[in-house]
């Protein structure tokens, strides 16, 4: 099979567009199902309101959702100088697994970006906490100093679970180009409906639109659901820097998928309606993971996770994906374990070609992003045609704002 069309000397100018300070969505509207909704199919383009997909979807279609929850991620300190720093969770080190780390009830250790760095070489941190009735001082220690993303260990007293610290001494972080710090409702809005699975430092935002009045007409319309977990980073939003793409490191995302979703996946005839970028990327990471168990499946679960960002260019793979489904559905039973836990650094780009999503529910982007090449990979240059679409008709951008249902020619 040939190789496809590596996206390493895609310049990210050509993925420009001008987006008004207007159009950018600093709060979510009143009513999440009350949004707009761009229906992008094969080349025509409407508008709708949200509330009202089901009427796109066909009776059958399977709507993938990332079911994460956004986690208290900012935590806020003061030196005894007066210093204020900001301790930013990126991803858990000591435990490993998210599952077991807001579990930990005295010490953990997680990666961070920091604050005013500067200002904290060396010393420890605390606070004091007021947690049910019962007085906590936290303490945060910083290791491997020299590092971007340093080490940073957390102690505390009191035998309460870290899950409960961050409740109490972290902060929500919502996107920086919102421009203004974080409100209570925000709490509520920046979380999907489904969410459950503790993790992402930024939510998935396609799935802000859904209610469970919008869940329950889909279902009443024969139109099933199925859930995978991608732990959202910091990474998404940085914009790309280098003028090729080559020159882009494209961050590490934790995914979980249970053997129930393998299953129905399957039953789909490995097809599914995309509910945010990142549940594309979960799709198709797993569709290159079974290519990989394929070809060896007696992978481990670390060995499973993409760390190569070019492997569906470099190393392209031409299995049927039920085929592909279901040799990690093997790995699965050989491993005795109903939940693949591994991780992710795809990059999809123009050049990509597309295994398992068929359609795609999705905010707009920012210029110069990765989620960007991400929808150019789904439906080309249309990309453009549906942005100036939205910007004439008065459409919201990025995270708080308004979507999209794109159906690609050929589907």
């Amino acid at each position: 099979m040939d190789h496809n069309p590596s996206p390493r000397h895609i310049r990210i100018e050509d993925y420009e567009y001008k987006l008004p300070e207007e159009h950018i969505a600093k709060y979510p509207v009143a009513h999440r199902d009350e949004s707009k909704l761009l229906i992008y199919n094969k080349g025509e383009i409407s508008h709708d309101t949200f509330r009202n997909i089901g009427d796109y979807l066909t009776p059958g279609t399977l709507l993938v959702c990332n079911n994460t929850k956004v986690i208290q991620a900012r935590l806020n300190f003061r030196k005894s100088t007066g210093a204020h720093i900001e301790v930013f969770l990126l991803e858990p080190a000591v435990p490993h697994e998210y599952e077991l780390v807001f579990q930990t009830r005295q010490q953990c250790t997680w990666v961070c970006m920091i604050g005013n760095r500067k200002k904290w070489k060396e010393g420890n941190l605390s606070q004091m906490l007021t947690i049910g009735t019962q007085e906590v001082e936290l303490t945060v220690s910083l290791a491997d100093s020299g590092s971007q993303s340093p080490l940073c260990t957390f102690s505390w007293s009191g035998g309460v679970s870290f899950a409960e610290i961050l409740e109490s001494a972290g902060e929500l972080p919502i996107p920086p180009y919102l421009g203004r710090a974080t409100e209570d409702s925000d709490k509520r809005t920046y979380q999907t409906v489904y969410s459950k699975i503790d993790g992402s430092v930024a939510a998935p935002t396609a799935g802000l639109h859904f209610t469970p009045a919008v869940l329950h007409t889909l279902e009443s319309r024969g139109i099933e659901r199925a859930e995978v977990t991608l732990h959202v980073g910091a990474g998404t939003f940085r914009p790309v820097k280098s003028e090729e793409m080559e020159g882009h490191d494209m961050h590490r995302e934790y995914i979980s998928v249970s053997r129930e979703t393998i299953r129905t996946l399957i039953a789909h005839g490995a097809v599914a309606t995309a509910v945010g970028t990142t549940s594309v990327r979960t799709l198709e990471s797993l569709y290159y993971i079974g290519c990989s168990l394929m070809g060896n499946p007696r992978l481990s679960e670390e060995e499973l996770g993409i760390d190569n960002q070019w492997m569906p260019y470099d190393s392209p793979c031409d299995v049927p994906p039920v085929d592909a489904l279901t040799a990690i559905l093997r790995w699965m039973d050989d491993n005795g374990t109903d939940t693949l836990r591994t991780y992710t650094r795809i990059i999809i780009a123009p050049g990509y070609k597309y295994h398992i999503v068929r359609q795609l529910i999705t905010n707009f982007h920012q210029p110069h992003s990765t989620l960007l090449l991400l929808v150019a990979a789904f439906i080309g240059e249309d990309w453009r045609k549906a942005y100036d679409y939205a910007l004439d008709n008065g459409f919201r951008f990025l995270s708080y704002g308004d979507s999209s249902l794109l159906i690609p020619s050929g589907e």
